[in-house]
């Protein structure tokens, strides 16, 4: 528990804020005169007592002791948002409706989501680190074993064609659970990453990397299925923004190991070994995350059919849906994929840094691209999804091409620049996966979506390690040349794609509209008297100047 005790003068207005339930950072119950606790919000507890100890001398003002006792619903990073939160409660902010900080979720979260969310941002921090490692770690290697930029660039596309096996993991959480096949992929990147570490030629490294990296992937794509399952409608790209920023925060570990790996030339392996760490991490996480409801009351839809005789028919993912993400993502990976890839080779062989360059480049230039992330991911949940991916992403490819083209300083320009706008368009595009497609086809179809992505990535590998070894401005020319794909990407958003900030997963996908009166039924609410404007979200959403809630908290969130 925090416990924070505020003294201060108020007027006779912020006096009636005061005594009044907050509807901000969380929703508050009053219990009795100046006295309230949480009806729902990110806490396992919230208690506050407001007392007037008297009149002040200023007329009409009076002094006031405010005392706060909480704890946040978000295990691991706790200790990052307290502040956040003390902050708020010592300067006597208040909000209404849609009036909380910059940081909070637009909708929302109560303590269940918010202790998911949570949890899934250390597998993505996990999955992070061993998704960077190939790319980050190459030209090292590269000198290790002795291979040229040809080789390499053959040995990241083979490494994508674990992909398909990530079709298999993923489609195994639309049977048997989001949660045990999450839990297992995520063990089995960490496994077949170490031993890559004791890989004796490129040849086994790519062999265990293929392994792991489709495991890595099946992680990555359950934890957005997860948290596009358990958030609100309002708040699923804050969702994805904020997995988007654990994962870079992993991968940024990579990078500040990189000094490592320049230590000898068989020291990148310590690299690879480290996600033996984090194995007994994901155990503990497996005994706290739960199942996702919707995924339950699919489940229990289908064995209520076989009960009675019926074979279950399973949802078929819309074609022109799937065929149109998975275009994107082709096009879009074939041209990330290697602008990523070969960057520190570019930076090392083009430029000449040295490790230390390399990661201050990648550390300062990247870092701010977090700040893009966080716009990005309130502007697609308040302003759409379509205007803010487009621009990120056209912005993002630009600054990108010129780094690869410039000079001296420009380079460390347009990379912070590629990388705060570029970021814009994660959280935006990235949600459109888990919500275009059938509870019980969501991880399938987000599988062929991630082998369409290991494609771009494989072919935009092999033609940058292709096209740098045989054109006269080597890399960078290759690099240029690969931008068209997501040129025509930001077309397919802006004439293709549909809208769906704010909109349920149960209204964009018709199949699942039986499971909307089953989750309103969890909520504690009579299916039969909901008002129509009313959403069916797993979380409590209020209309617009509502002070209470319509339920109360239910004790496995407490």
């Amino acid at each position: 528990m925090t416990e924070v005790v505020v003294t201060r003068t108020v007027s006779d207005g912020e006096l009636r804020d005061l005594l009044r339930p907050r509807h901000d950072l969380l929703v508050e119950r009053q219990t009795a005169p100046g006295e309230f606790t949480l009806a729902t919000g990110p806490f396992d507890r919230w208690d506050r007592r407001v007392e007037v100890t008297g009149p002040s001398q200023r007329v009409g003002s009076h002094e006031v002791i405010e005392r706060v006792d909480f704890r946040l619903a978000i295990p691991v990073w706790r200790v990052l948002f307290n502040p956040l939160i003390r902050r708020a409660i010592m300067r006597g902010t208040r909000g209404g409706p849609g009036r909380a900080p910059f940081w909070a979720p637009p909708d929302l979260l109560d303590a269940r989501a918010a202790r998911v969310l949570s949890l899934l941002c250390v597998l993505a921090f996990f999955a992070g680190y061993m998704g960077t490692l190939l790319t980050q770690t190459n030209t090292f290697f590269k000198e290790d074993f002795g291979v040229s930029d040809g080789a390499i660039g053959t040995a990241i596309a083979v490494v994508r064609i674990g992909a398909l096996l990530a079709v298999v993991v993923v489609a195994a959480a639309d049977r048997r659970g989001r949660r045990l096949v999450l839990v297992g992929a995520s063990i089995s990147g960490c496994v077949f990453t170490v031993i890559g570490a004791f890989a004796p030629d490129l040849a086994t490294l790519t062999a265990a990397q293929t392994v792991a990296r489709a495991f890595t992937a099946a992680t990555a794509v359950l934890v957005a299925v997860v948290a596009a399952e358990e958030t609100p409608a309002g708040s699923r790209a804050y969702a994805v923004s904020v997995l988007t920023m654990t994962a870079a925060l992993g991968a940024g570990q990579a990078v500040l190991l990189l000094w490592v790996a320049g230590l000898g030339e068989s020291a990148w392996r310590v690299l690879f070994a480290v996600p033996v760490l984090a194995i007994w991490p994901i155990v503990r996480i497996a005994r706290r995350l739960p199942e996702t409801r919707r995924f339950e009351l699919s489940d229990r839809r289908a064995s209520e059919q076989r009960s009675q005789g019926a074979p279950r028919v399973r949802s078929r993912a819309p074609i022109a849906r799937l065929l149109l993400l998975a275009s994107s993502a082709l096009l879009f990976d074939l041209f990330v994929t290697p602008a990523s890839a070969f960057l520190n080779e570019y930076l090392r062989t083009d430029r000449g840094f040295e490790p230390w360059q390399i990661i201050a480049f990648t550390i300062l230039t990247n870092t701010p691209g977090g700040i893009g992330i966080v716009i990005g991911g309130r502007l697609a949940d308040a302003r759409g999804r379509r205007v803010i991916g487009a621009i990120g992403l056209g912005a993002g490819v630009v600054f990108t091409v010129l780094m690869y083209l410039g000079t001296g300083w420009t380079i460390w320009l347009w990379s912070v620049l590629g990388a705060v706008i570029g970021a814009m368009a994660v959280p935006a595009l990235a949600v459109y996966g888990p919500e275009l497609f059938p509870t019980d086809a969501r991880g399938r179809a987000n599988g062929v979506i991630n082998v369409a992505r290991a494609a771009g990535s494989a072919a935009g590998a092999f033609l940058a390690g292709y096209l740098a070894d045989r054109l006269a401005g080597g890399l960078p020319h290759a690099i240029t040349l690969l931008a068209v794909g997501p040129v025509i990407v930001v077309g397919l958003v802006l004439f293709l794609y549909p809208e769906t900030a704010a909109r349920e997963l149960e209204d964009l996908n018709p199949e699942d509209a039986p499971l909307s009166r089953e989750l309103l039924a969890l909520d504690g609410l009579d299916v039969d008297t909901i008002p129509e404007h009313y959403s069916p979200g797993l979380t409590t959403r209020y209309p617009k100047g509502e002070a209470t809630p319509r339920h109360q908290p239910d004790e496995g969130d407490r």
